[in-house]
């Protein structure tokens, strides 16, 4: 049904929420390009009857992930030495229909500004426009040394910036990006997606990454237009509900990979290609707060909980910087060293 490209979790394993043209939508732990559902998972692997409740979402286990990813760990490695039941219960990739991992998350926090080199990158480009102030006569020499002196300092004494996402804006890492009859400049942003794996509220930065499930691909799909205000509201900033909140406005997964089988989600390769040409091209290392610190400043502001999911910024590249937006008939394809692959097209809404 869907052309998987592939991706590698070591001797680990995915987790996904699948449909077929036989099974309404199902988790389901994926291995070596097959996927099985994990009720049937946690049946055959032994696992008590308290683990192995039927019918569960994804969001579901992510409640009680340590005891469910334990018992999954032991079912794969079943799974991987041959067992005959659970060989026989898995289907082909290539046979079912990959949807968001998680379609209703109870919180979407998102990370503005976070990679280096793109703020770096995006204050040049105004600072050139006339749009950042005190950069008036600088020539690109200059804009650019007086934006990484900006971001170095940033970086060194700075807070992370969040926002939120509305859940609707959630679609699947194969489905369309919709664009509304109202966007102007929809622009793409690639990032990491950190889903949280159980109650955190105050953790510190050494702790934080205890707290973390696995990681995904999402795109924080953003009108650059409406992102701002400009009518006699304007001095209130920006416009979130207009600028990033559309339906369908974060493709998400293929899959949520657990983290421990994720060895280094801070440096991580992540590439956008919009029509086959590379947009976006980085390493998660390049974020000027990682991935701890988030959640620690995250943690002392509200309350996380499980299933909640985290996209921690988005690297240079962006259609802003190359003054190209999305169009309809574009395909945007994205991927993240061993998460896996998005691929959507783009349609303009239906009127």
């Amino acid at each position: 049904m869907t052309d998987h490209s592939s991706f590698a979790f070591g001797t680990g394993f995915a987790l996904g929420t699948f449909t077929s043209t036989t099974r309404t939508a199902f988790a389901g732990l994926v291995i070596d390009e097959q996927v099985c559902e994990v009720d049937a998972v946690l049946a055959v692997g032994g696992a008590s009857e308290s683990e192995k409740r039927a019918d569960r979402t994804l969001f579901d286990l992510l409640q009680d992930w340590e005891t469910v990813f334990a018992a999954l760990d032991h079912a794969a490695n079943k799974f991987r030495r041959g067992n005959t039941s659970l060989n026989r219960l898995a289907v082909p990739l290539s046979e079912v229909r990959v949807l968001a991992p998680i379609a209703f998350p109870r919180q979407i926090f998102c990370a503005g500004a976070n990679y280096f080199k793109h703020v770096v990158q995006l204050l040049v480009d105004q600072g050139g426009k006339g749009g950042l102030p005190g950069t008036e006569g600088m020539n690109p020499q200059e804009l650019y040394a007086y934006a990484t002196d900006i971001m170095t300092r940033r970086k060194r004494e700075g807070q992370p910036y969040f926002f939120n996402k509305p859940v609707s804006t959630i679609t699947g890492p194969f489905d369309p990006i919709v664009i509304p009859v109202s966007a102007e400049q929809p622009d793409w942003e690639l990032e990491l997606g950190v889903y949280i794996g159980k109650g955190a509220r105050h953790v510190k930065a050494v702790d934080a990454m205890g707290y973390v499930a696995g990681y995904t691909i999402v795109n924080d799909i953003t009108d650059r237009k409406l992102l701002w205000r400009r009518d006699e509201m304007k001095a209130m900033g920006t416009d979130w509900v207009s600028g990033k909140s559309a339906p369908g406005y974060l493709p998400t997964g293929p899959y949520l990979v657990p983290a421990a089988y994720v060895r280094e989600p801070g440096n991580l390769r992540i590439t956008l290609k919009l029509n086959g040409e590379v947009k976006q091209d980085d390493v998660t290392s390049d974020m000027i707060h990682d991935i701890p610190r988030l959640i620690e400043y995250l943690s002392s502001k509200v309350k996380l909980l499980p299933g909640d999911l985290i996209c921690t910024g988005s690297p240079a590249g962006n259609g802003t910087h190359y003054n190209r937006y999305l169009q309809p008939n574009d395909v945007v394809e994205s991927t993240i060293s061993g998460l896996g692959v998005q691929r959507n097209p783009v349609l303009a809404e239906a009127t």
